[in-house]
C-alpha cells in the first residue's frame, strides 16, 4: 500500500502550472515537524521539508487559497522519478502526490484574510458539500478537526 499522510506548514506559495493538455498541476513544499527529534543543537525544532505536487482540480484549489506559512493536511501517494543529470549520473526524486487536502487553520491565522471557514476540506474530485454562495461547507458536524488537536507527545501511543 503506498499511502502519505502528511500535516505541517507551506515553505513557499504554490506554483500553478499548465500541461500542454491543459491540466493544472501545483508544486509547493511542506514543513513537517520531527515527531521524535525536536530539537537541534540550537534548540530549534527539527522539520523535514517534502515535495508535494497537486494535480487537476486540486491544484487550482491550492492555487487559490494556500499561501507560504498555511497549516494543511495532505493525503496522497509517494512518486519516484528517476532522471540522467547533467553530468550523467543517474538520480532518483520523491514527491507527494496529493490526492486530499485539508485547512488547518484559518486563511486570517496566515495573515491573509479571507473567507473560506476554519477546517474547510478539499478533496480531488469533490466529495464535500457546497454552500448557497458555492464556497465550501465544513464538512464535520460539530466543527471540530481531531487533526488540529495539539496532543502531547507522551499521550500518543507509539
Amino acid at each position: 500500500m503506498n499511502k502519505v499522510m502528511l500535516i505541517g506548514r507551506l515553505t513557499r506559495d504554490p506554483e500553478v502550472r499548465y500541461t500542454q493538455s491543459g491540466t493544472a498541476f501545483a508544486t509547493f513544499s511542506l514543513a513537517v515537524d520531527r515527531r521524535y527529534q525536536r530539537n537541534n543543537e540550537n534548540g530549534q525544532q527539527t522539520a523535514d521539508f517534502i515535495p508535494v505536487v497537486a494535480w487537476g482540480k486540486l491544484a487550482e484549489i491550492c492555487g487559490h487559497n494556500l499561501v507560504k506559512g498555511r497549516r494543511i493536511s495532505i493525503e496522497g501517494r509517494l512518486q519516484v522519478r528517476s532522471y540522467e543529470a547533467q553530468d550523467g549520473s543517474k538520480r532518483r526524486a520523491f514527491d507527494v502526490v496529493a490526492e486530499e487536502m485539508e485547512f488547518l487553520d484559518s486563511r486570517s491565522s496566515s495573515q491573509q484574510g479571507g473567507g473560506y471557514q476554519q477546517n474547510g476540506g478539499f478533496q480531488q474530485g469533490g466529495g464535500y458539500p457546497q454552500n448557497a454562495q458555492g464556497g465550501m461547507q465544513n464538512a464535520r458536524p460539530n466543527g471540530q478537526d481531531p487533526m488540529a488537536q495539539n496532543i502531547p507527545d507522551e499521550e500518543i501511543p507509539f
